[in-house]
């Protein structure tokens, strides 16, 4: 019997049967296997370090779960874990920082909300713009404003509207600049302005696109669109209003060179910086037949300016407007005749006094004795 019960132990101890039935084995084979940190005291430096990172990786995933599956989870560690190996853990998540899962699920929310602010920025912009373009009278509450100054700063339709508001009869531009049931034909004086598109690279050259004459009533006498010699590459229709169409089908520049040279020939010619339509019609014009508004000097002194603008001139001493969009070469041509016509008695008098002191100066200088020479 005693020799029984021997190779019965025997027979346990092989088989480990005695350490499979206790209770602690029973919860290790039901939970997932791990790996247990080693306890031992003579660990290396890198093996230190590569356990510092298994745990961290295991911490945060741990973190990353449900938060049931975290207290099952650590219920199982309390049972099975040792004192001793429980500290160490807590040693190592307090090196790795905590990632809450409320934190991971505000990031996108923001970013959910930052997209809806911005779209709704983008929308808010819209409105703004389609209600500056669409200005009523109920828009400009205030009256005691100047509508050029909202002209300055809102744009043209919110002084429009200011003026209408206000009671202010603005003049029509072109019952402004034209006398009404005047001479149509040619007269002493006429006016000439150009317009011109721009040809070669990047259409920083010009050549003769429009060329229009008014006489001293602001009548039309001379309208044409010129033939391009040239490929356009910059109408300019801003500033010019030409358009492909307008000069297709133009006539030859040396025709209008010719029509504009008999028109010119013995009159005065009055413009605007005139010497640049002269110049892109290729002709030549006596000085003392010219008369340019811009070099005007009691108009320097109006637009307090050096080379005032036809725009600026015409709003300071005539109180119209022009050149409010593109261009007409027949209404700048109407506007410096207006000038012209305005301060036509004084201007001639100054010319023809400025005339006579030069020729007694020119006398004065002949009738000077010549003293004899000294030997």
């Amino acid at each position: 019997m005693l020799s029984l019960c021997v190779v019965y132990i025997d027979y346990c101890h092989f088989h480990n049967i005695a350490d499979y039935f206790h209770p602690a084995q029973i919860l290790k084979a039901s939970e997932p296997e791990k790996k247990q940190p080693v306890t031992s005291t003579n660990r290396t430096g890198s093996l230190q370090k590569k356990e510092a990172k298994e745990n961290s990786s295991l911490n945060i995933s741990k973190k990353n779960t449900s938060p049931k599956q975290t207290e099952t989870g650590k219920k199982g560690k309390q049972k099975t874990a040792s004192d001793s190996v429980v500290s160490k853990d807590a040693h190592v998540n307090a090196k790795v920082p905590a990632v809450s899962p409320s934190q991971h699920s505000i990031a996108p929310k923001r970013k959910s909300s930052s997209g809806n602010s911005s779209s709704e920025h983008t929308v808010k912009k819209k409105k703004v713009v389609v209600a500056e373009k669409k200005l009523t009278e109920d828009d400009l509450w205030f009256d005691d404003v100047d509508p050029d100054d909202i002209e300055a700063t809102v744009g043209s339709e919110a002084a429009d509207i200011m003026r209408k508001k206000q009671h202010i009869q603005t003049k029509d531009t072109e019952s402004a600049l034209v006398k009404e049931k005047a001479f149509e034909g040619l007269t002493k004086a006429v006016a000439i302005d150009c317009e011109m598109v721009g040809v070669g690279p990047d259409g920083e050259d010009s050549i003769l696109a429009r060329a229009s004459l008014v006489n001293q009533f602001g009548k039309c006498i001379y309208d044409k669109y010129v033939k391009p010699t040239e490929r356009v590459t910059d109408y300019r229709t801003a500033v010019s209003g030409i358009r492909p169409e307008d000069i297709k089908d133009g006539e030859d520049v040396r025709v209008v060179q010719r029509e504009v040279a008999e028109i010119l020939r013995g009159r005065i010619v009055v413009g605007h910086a005139i010497h640049n339509d002269l110049k892109i019609l290729l002709l030549d014009h006596p000085k003392k037949k010219i008369r340019d508004t811009q070099k005007y000097k009691p108009f320097k002194k109006i637009a307090k300016s050096g080379r005032p603008s036809l725009k600026v001139l015409c709003k300071e001493v005539l109180n119209v407007k022009v050149q409010q969009g593109e261009h007409s070469s027949v209404q700048d041509a109407q506007a410096t005749m207006r000038l012209y016509t305005m301060v036509k008695k004084q201007w001639e008098a100054e010319i023809k006094a400025s005339h006579k002191n030069k020729d007694s100066d020119q006398k004065s200088e002949q009738r000077k004795p010549k003293l004899p020479k000294s030997r």
